[in-house]
């Protein structure tokens, strides 16, 4: 029985604690589902929520967009309206201006006819005063228009005639002057240079107290001078004076002119004598240019280049023997010119050749070799023909190779031997344009009247409520008749009238 009873036991044991672990598995798994569940609903819950945000917010951003929409539709719509009434005011405009020019139109129109008209009343009045001016004359058309070209003929006639007077008066002075070059020769054997070359320039000074600032602290400034000239200064005790040495001219006149604006200024320091030095430079390249334009215009020579005009006139501040060396080639010119026409040479080879024998002066302080080879250098760089080229070559040989060098040696041996020759004097060139200024003088209504441009031309300022224009240009052709008749001149002088009123009132 007990055998019996423990297997029973057993097996009731065995199936209650097999339907209690079931039952624990159930228990556990339907907890476990339960909160599976409760997680999902959770998370659904939860993404319900945030679908609703988002909805949310979606709507708010449709209704932000719809609302910009609806202002910018607004605002175009306004600037839309702004548009069309600008649109029709211009329009409006545009129609009143149309019947504005319609109207102008139409009263010039008006007036084109009122002038017509006008003008065929005043063609019949013009008529009718030539009518009366032929029977007052007793003359017709044609006749009076003779009568005038006669008139014409006669005043051109006369003019002729004066110019004609004028060129058989230069015609009796090339003979009398042909009869004076037959002296030549004599004068070439006898010929002796008579003065010393210079190689210093004087600068006054307004008081000896200027001297210590020339020197300046250290001798700085005169240091610096002599750097950017390349001359010397010498200051010595000599009262009121500074002496500038050296061996080029164009050196010594640069130093001078800048010394001269130091000195004018007041200030003197290492930049103002810089700025003065290249103030200097500038001034006296012009002074080159225009003394080599003026000789050229003296002797009658065209066609050189600018730059080889600009190393003429550097022979300005070139001196030979004390005799300017500029001067010297423009009397070499004419007396070489004279010599060519009197012997049948090329006159125009000749002048040329004249003018230029000495241009290798100009650069011979810089340049090394004889200043005939230099010119000759010179003159081949700017293209001058060999029988230019001849005179400035062979000026100083024995036999130089043609005629016009031949001549151009002579005239230079001429000028050398006696500075100045054939040439007006400096009293003479001053006492032309004083004569030139009075005769414009004379005449009444003249405020005023110069000589410039060396004389070549007369500037003359009349009184502007004496003179008319048209009284003015009868007066420019008086003075140029009075002037043709009283004065001797060579080439022609420009007289220039000018009449100006001036009227200044001041505001108070």
């Amino acid at each position: 029985m007990e055998f019996i009873i423990g297997p029973i036991v057993l097996v009731v044991g065995l199936g209650f604690g097999t339907m209690l672990g079931y039952w624990y598995r159930k228990q556990v798994a339907v907890k476990s589902q339960s909160s599976a569940e409760t997680k999902a609903e959770t998370i659904v819950n939860e993404a319900k929520s945030k679908q609703q945000e988002i909805l949310l917010q979606a709507k708010d951003k449709a209704l932000k967009v719809l609302e910009e929409a609806k202002r910018e539709e607004t605002e175009r719509r306004q600037d839309a309206t702004q548009a069309q009434r600008r649109l029709e005011k211009r329009e409006s405009l545009f129609d009143q201006k149309l019947l504005e020019l319609e109207t102008k139109q139409q009263r010039l129109q008006d007036k084109a006819k009122e002038i017509e008209q006008i003008k065929e009343k005043i063609l019949g009045i013009k008529t009718e005063q030539l009518v009366q001016l032929e029977k007052v004359a007793q003359l017709d058309r044609t006749a009076a228009q003779q009568l005038l070209e006669q008139r014409v003929e006669e005043d051109v006639k006369e003019a002729l005639l004066s110019r004609q007077r004028k060129l058989e008066q230069q015609g009796a002075e090339e003979i009398e002057r042909r009869a004076k070059e037959l002296m030549t020769v004599v004068i070439q054997r006898c010929s002796t240079s008579h003065a010393a070359e210079t190689t210093t320039t004087t600068v006054t000074l307004p008081n000896d107290d200027l001297k210590g600032r020339i020197i300046g602290k250290e001798g700085r400034n005169i240091k610096r001078i002599e750097e950017l000239t390349g001359v010397e200064i010498i200051i010595d005790d000599t009262p009121g004076a500074i002496v500038v040495s050296g061996f080029s001219p164009i050196r010594r006149h640069l130093a001078k002119r800048a010394l001269d604006i130091l000195l004018s200024d007041g200030r003197i320091h290492p930049t103002r004598i810089e700025e003065a030095v290249e103030r200097a430079k500038k001034d006296l390249a012009l002074d080159i240019k225009k003394a080599g334009e003026e000789a050229l215009y003296e002797v009658g020579v065209t066609g050189f280049e600018p730059k080889l005009v600009a190393i003429l006139g550097r022979l300005k501040y070139r001196t030979s023997y004390g005799q300017n060396v500029l001067r010297h080639s423009i009397e070499v010119a004419f007396l070489a010119a004279m010599l060519a026409e009197h012997l049948g040479a090329n006159v125009n080879i000749a002048r040329k050749g004249g003018l230029l024998h000495d241009i290798g002066k100009s650069v011979d302080h810089e340049v090394q070799g004889t200043h005939p080879e230099i010119g000759r250098d010179i003159a081949k760089k700017f293209g001058l023909s060999d029988e230019v080229i001849a005179p400035i070559l062979y000026h100083h040989d024995d036999l130089p190779p043609t005629l016009e060098a031949i001549i151009v040696k002579v005239a230079d041996a001429i000028s050398g031997s006696r500075p100045g020759a054939r040439k007006d004097t400096y009293e003479n060139y001053i006492q032309r344009l004083e004569e030139l200024e009075n005769v414009a003088l004379r005449f009444p209504g003249i405020e005023k009247a110069y000589a410039i441009q060396a004389g070549r031309e007369v500037r003359v300022f009349v009184q502007p409520d004496t003179v008319d224009d048209y009284a003015a240009a009868k007066l420019a052709k008086e003075i140029a008749t009075q002037i043709e008749n009283e004065l001797k001149y060579p080439g022609e002088i420009r007289i220039t009238m000018i009449r100006e009123k001036r009227i200044i009132e001041y505001a108070r």
